[in-house]
C-alpha cells in the first residue's frame, strides 16, 4: 500500500465524520450530508483503486 492509498484511507472517514457532525450540529440538512459522505467515498474509492 502506499502512501497516497493510505492517506485516502486516513482521510476518506474523517471527511464523512465531519459531514455527519456538521449535521447533528444542524448546518447540514440530510441531503447535503449524505452528498458529501457519497461524494468522499466514491472519490476515495476512486483514487485509491487508480494508484
Amino acid at each position: 500500500m502506499t502512501d497516497a492509498q493510505f492517506g485516502l484511507i486516513v482521510a476518506a472517514p474523517v471527511i464523512a465524520g465531519f459531514a455527519l457532525m456538521l449535521y447533528r450540529m444542524g448546518v447540514l440538512q440530510g441531503a447535503g450530508t449524505l452528498s458529501a459522505v457519497g461524494a468522499s467515498v466514491v472519490i476515495a474509492a476512486v483514487l485509491f483503486f487508480g494508484q
